[in-house]
């Protein structure tokens, strides 16, 4: 006799680990924080070139505020106030802004800067600069138009292989803030064997919010079955976690919200993790906890930190004046 997966019944001891550190990173908090700010400070309505973070919820809720998302910044009218997403934009987009008047606030993560920082510095220093990354990407974009005739994006050992430089006396190798330690160190491996030469950045271009969601991940793969990660599909940290997990040997699913579980998922499963990309609010992870224990028969709930997190990063100077205004986070 067989009870049903999604009952307690069939395994009264169901436990729930929710993993620490989740969810929200600086980066994120301060992207949010800006267009919340700048709409109480300006009101509405504030225009948002692309999505200010990758997740769904956060963007619906900031359009209901009076956000207007746009892909590009011929939607914006001429002289109106538009804010740059977290993932940074190329100089071209900024020039655009400049002659269509636009008054821009930028909400580019500092981390995300940083890597534009370097591919300028190295670029005029006569380097060719391999951007490990994914096409596509905000962030990638972004990156790659800081120096578009010195860089070359690779997103396979396959496509190192493939490089012909022309000086590889001079390069260097950047990466995208949001990739999986375990992706880029089989490139970068590569790399180094192919140009012995490279160079990489004085400090890692992982992030250090994209990095402790995936050891957490690691460490806590050996005590579960099956993780669950609270994140939207265009969030590559989020899927990122997805791929470390099963790298792991372990279950991995990604989702927007609790909605979206599947009890074929849990079949079988005693202890699910549960943790969030980096653009995920919290409240879909309670939303989440709640669901397994009402719906799924997961009665335990235990906190497992790995790593404890204290980032904060500035705002962007305009709106310092303003930051007063900001009420409590809700996102």
């Amino acid at each position: 006799m067989h009870s049903s997966p999604g009952t307690s019944a069939a395994s009264p001891q169901r436990r729930i680990l929710l993993i620490t550190p989740r969810g929200f990173c600086a980066g994120v908090v301060r992207a949010i924080d800006v267009v919340k700010i700048a709409l109480e400070a300006f009101g509405a309505p504030i225009y948002v070139r692309k999505e200010i973070v990758h997740n769904k919820h956060v963007v619906e809720e900031l359009r209901c505020a009076g956000a207007v998302f746009v892909e590009e910044l011929a939607e914006v009218p001429q002289g109106a106030r538009v804010i740059f997403s977290a993932h940074g934009v190329s100089p071209a987009v900024r020039q655009q802004a400049k002659l269509r008047g636009l008054s821009v606030i930028d909400a580019t993560c500092p981390l995300v800067t940083k890597v534009h920082l370097e591919a300028v510095r190295y670029a005029k220093r006569g380097y060719t600069i391999i951007l490990i990354g994914h096409k596509d990407h905000d962030e990638v974009v972004g990156t790659l138009g800081e120096a578009p005739n010195a860089t070359i994006l690779v997103e396979t050992e396959e496509d190192v292989d493939r490089l012909d430089i022309a000086d590889p006396s001079r390069m260097v190798f950047l990466t995208q803030t949001t990739l999986s330690i375990e992706e880029t160190t089989g490139i970068i491996a590569r790399l180094k064997e192919r140009f012995p030469s490279i160079q990489g950045p004085p400090a890692q271009d992982i992030c250090y919010a994209t990095e402790n969601r995936q050891q957490a991940v690691k460490a806590v793969a050996p005590r579960c079955q099956a993780l669950l990660v609270i994140g939207s599909r265009n969030s590559s940290n989020s899927r990122r976690l997805v791929e470390v997990c099963e790298n792991n040997g372990v279950r991995s699913y990604l989702l927007d919200d609790a909605a979206e579980i599947d009890p074929a998922w849990l079949a079988g499963v005693d202890t699910v993790a549960v943790t969030a990309g980096a653009s995920a609010p919290e409240h879909l992870v309670q939303d989440l906890i709640a669901a397994l224990q009402s719906k799924h028969g997961f009665s335990d709930v235990e906190e497992v930190e790995i790593k404890e997190e204290d980032v904060r990063f500035i705002l962007p100077t305009e709106l310092l004046p303003h930051a007063s205004r900001l009420t409590t986070i809700t996102v």
